[in-house]
């Protein structure tokens, strides 16, 4: 387990936002996760650092932060991989393709640790980690015991899971079930889904991805862009002229100026089209 004491947050959240806690604990095995939830009742976990909105300037609750640690990725059989939960979805998918094995290429450029992306039931173009999810290992905080979970037992819903509705479990790793296909395929559907995203995401700025839940028969970019919203700042944040679905970090902007700008998105969708835009991103 490596500790740090007044650590600095800022490359450790994708919208860089200036930020420190007290400690910060990065475990380098199960048995050191085990130990820190034996030892604090409360505690913020932190993957990947994408699809999250830092308020505080300051934390002095500690920090378990599974970057850069619990990765391992590994076959289980022909069609099998098991990946722990701090593995980034962009190496699952690029072991997937050396092995021959499809069901994840969607994950090739979403920015997302396993864990995370079980969580919200990450995904883009339809295809969702649920497709591919047979079992998931996590730990019961409330009974202290380690149990496993089926994929179809996950209340897996549109950005949701049991994970999301049940905070008191912590991922420690899953196996997912993919189809052995052409490395070529793999590939080159791979290279399109790069493409593709490239001409329309802001990769320019520091951001976190989609800030809001797509609300059933809509798309947020659309409707933020009819609003005339592209461009809107408050401080340092400001909503992508590229995609209005994205809000960047263009100036050493905060989280409550994130968060100012999501209120404002949100009055007014509901002023003018009557639709409630729920955020995606979790607040911390």
């Amino acid at each position: 387990m490596k500790i740090y004491k007044n650590f600095e947050l800022t490359t450790y959240n994708s919208y860089r936002i200036k930020a420190t806690c007290k400690c910060a604990y990065f475990p380098e095995s199960e048995a050191d996760v085990l130990w820190f939830v034996s030892e604090h009742p409360r505690f913020i976990l932190l993957g990947s650092g994408h699809n999250v909105i830092l308020l505080k300037k300051h934390y002095d609750i500690p920090f378990l932060i599974f970057n850069g640690v619990l990765n391992d990725i590994h076959l289980l059989n022909d069609e099998m991989i098991n990946v722990e939960a701090g593995a980034w979805m962009a190496d699952v998918a690029d072991f997937a393709l050396q092995n021959s094995l499809s069901g994840i290429e969607v994950f090739c450029d979403i920015p997302s640790s396993l864990g995370g992306a079980v969580v919200m039931n990450a995904g883009a173009n339809g295809e969702e980690i649920k497709d591919v999810i047979h079992e998931v290992r996590y730990f019961d905080l409330n009974e202290g015991i380690c149990k496993f979970l089926s994929g179809n037992d996950l209340s897996f819903q549109y950005r949701n899971s049991f994970f999301q509705l049940n905070p008191r479990n912590l991922i420690l790793s899953a196996s997912l079930r993919l189809k052995p296909t052409s490395r070529e395929d793999i590939n080159n559907k791979m290279a399109e889904i790069k493409r593709s995203r490239g001409l329309k995401q802001p990769k320019e700025f520091p951001n976190a991805g989609s800030v809001f839940k797509r609300p059933k028969g809509f798309f947020v970019g659309t409707l933020i862009e009819e609003l005339g919203l592209k461009g809107y700042s408050v401080g340092g944040m400001k909503i992508s002229e590229k995609h209005g679905g994205f809000i960047v970090n263009y100036n050493n902007g905060t989280g409550q100026d994130i968060l100012k700008i999501i209120h404002h998105v949100q009055n007014r969708v509901y002023e003018v089209y009557g639709l409630e835009l729920e955020i995606e991103q979790r607040i911390l």
